[in-house]
């Protein structure tokens, strides 16, 4: 059995707390050395990834998905190449 700072013996901090959903199935085959996000207009898009000296790419559209964002979710590409989102944990405060 694991102690876990909740108090209780086996469960774990965010128990009950749903950490992401998966907000459409695309299935996007990677390939290495490309940077994958999801743009404004909520498609996915790549560029290639900087190294070192050597600058990145330009952006471009590799699926075109059309995701409508919502306010006060972070929107990612999960491992199965799906569009998912989570929900920002402090979205919307002001600073102090």
């Amino acid at each position: 059995m694991k102690f876990c700072p909740g108090g209780k013996a086996g469960g774990s901090i965010t128990e009950g707390i749903k950490m992401a959903e998966m907000i459409q199935k695309v299935g996007l085959k990677r390939e290495k050395g490309f940077l994958y996000f999801i743009d404004k207009q909520g498609d996915i898009s790549c560029a290639v990834m900087a190294r070192g000296k050597k600058k990145g790419g330009k952006a471009k559209k590799a699926v075109k998905v059309g995701v409508k964002k919502e306010k006060g979710y972070l929107y990612f590409i999960d491992k199965k190449g799906n569009v998912s989102r989570a929900i920002m944990k402090n979205s919307g405060k002001k600073k102090k």
